[in-house]
């Protein structure tokens, strides 16, 4: 009896095991289907649209033959596989085609009615480059029909290119990449970047190898769904971000993990609490964050220098880097910050703007004329006036942010 009980308890340890070896072995094999189901949807799409651009270009010198094109294709498609063939979406994956004519390889013949997946890829574009990340605008397989669609409202190249290497790499449903192109996420980071910074955002997407490339100013918290008003106050801000934990550690970024909130702090009997703490898993360190409703003073930034020398000091261990700084306010004077902190703006304390609504075309030109004129020296008074002229220009692209908004499209 003993034996045989011994036997059972053996047995009965293995099942939660061998239970958990073949959920993930199911689990990878539903991911595996799902994944080809989009990816081959994706590459039919593009496939459709070549075909219509082939014919539209053989026809193009009748007049209207690319409209009644679409419209009798749409009918026929219509009657033979159901809804889904609209004028609208056969211009769509024109538009698909048009926009990635690299999307899968450059072998692959017309009269070959649907290619395997394996030969729809190129072999150049198939290849991760250094940062094992795939090449923009080639096929990628994490990224669904709907990815894709997304990714067609954004008409620059570079900052739709960000936005599709950053989709694939983090993962992003549909619902966050298209919150990230409507919060303007690749101008917020661009905008502490020179060219060559740009160039490299464009086609790696974020690269987190310093502080500076972690932070974005302007943060938007429209997620929280919370009026701008006179009485808001600290506590029901924090509240806020802590329900909302997910999508605000989507909006901080990669690397942000959660550690704590209203941390305590006591010296001598004196009580201090730091507002967030989290810790940064690619710069390993700790990041403190401290919550402000009103207009940033010269107090708050000593406020939160005391923060992080605290920490440095007392919760610092071996292996991690200096902590960092941030305060979150919705205001702030930049020459304040400046002459306050000296060079460690640049090391261990920052600041950012938040808003809690989608910022338009013009608060990101006016942002702009501000960084110019922070950035410029006083006497490089000619410089200032060029690149003055050179804001507007930079937020043209994006005018159709606002008047669009209604009609689902954003620049």
């Amino acid at each position: 009896m003993a034996i045989k009980a011994k036997k059972a308890a053996v047995a009965m340890t293995a099942i939660p095991s061998l239970f958990g070896r073949v959920r993930e072995i199911l689990d990878a094999a539903r991911s595996n289907i799902a994944r080809t189901v989009n990816t081959t949807q994706v590459i039919a799409n593009w496939l459709i649209g070549r075909e219509i651009v082939e014919e539209e270009q053989a026809g193009k010198r009748r007049a209207g033959y690319g409209a009644k094109l679409l419209a009798d294709l749409s009918e026929q498609l219509g009657r033979d596989y159901g809804r889904g063939y609209s004028v609208d979406n056969l211009e769509v994956f024109r538009h698909f085609y048009l926009e990635y004519p690299r999307l899968i390889s450059e072998t692959v013949p017309r009269n070959l009615a649907f290619p395997a997946i394996s030969e729809t890829v190129s072999r150049k574009s198939a290849e991760p480059d250094a940062a094992g990340s795939r090449q923009p605008g080639s096929l990628n397989p994490n990224l669904s029909w709907s990815h894709y669609r997304c990714l067609l409202r954004v008409n620059r190249q570079a900052a739709r290119d960000f936005y599709e290497i950053e989709a694939a790499n983090h993962g992003w449903t549909v619902r966050e990449l298209s919150r990230q192109i409507s919060s303007l996420l690749f101008d917020r980071l661009a905008k502490s970047r020179d060219k060559k910074g740009l160039l490299r955002l464009a086609v790696h997407g974020q690269e987190v190898a310093r502080p500076l490339d972690v932070l974005k100013d302007p943060l938007v918290l429209e997620f929280l769904d919370m009026p701008e008003s006179p009485r808001l106050v600290e506590s029901k801000l924090e509240q806020a971000l802590i329900a909302n934990l997910q999508t605000f550690l989507l909006e901080l970024g990669k690397g942000f993990a959660f550690v704590s909130r209203q941390e305590r702090i006591t010296l001598d009997g004196d009580h201090f609490y730091i507002d967030l703490v989290f810790y940064h898993t690619v710069l390993k360190c700790f990041v403190l964050i401290d919550l402000k409703v009103g207009k940033l003073t010269h107090a708050d930034l000593g406020q939160i220098q005391f923060y992080v020398n605290y920490y440095d000091r007392e919760r610092r261990t071996e292996g991690d880097n200096p902590t960092l700084g941030l305060i979150l306010c919705p205001d702030k004077n930049d020459a304040v910050v400046k002459y306050t902190l000296g060079e460690q703006q640049e090391r261990n304390i920052f600041t950012s703007r938040y808003q809690l609504y989608l910022p338009t075309v013009e608060e990101l030109e006016n942002e702009l004329r501000r960084e110019l004129r922070f950035l410029n020296p006083p006497e490089g008074k000619a410089t200032i006036k060029q690149n003055l002229k050179v804001a507007p220009k930079a937020a043209s692209s994006l005018k159709k942010v606002v008047s669009k908004k209604k009609k689902g499209t954003v620049e």
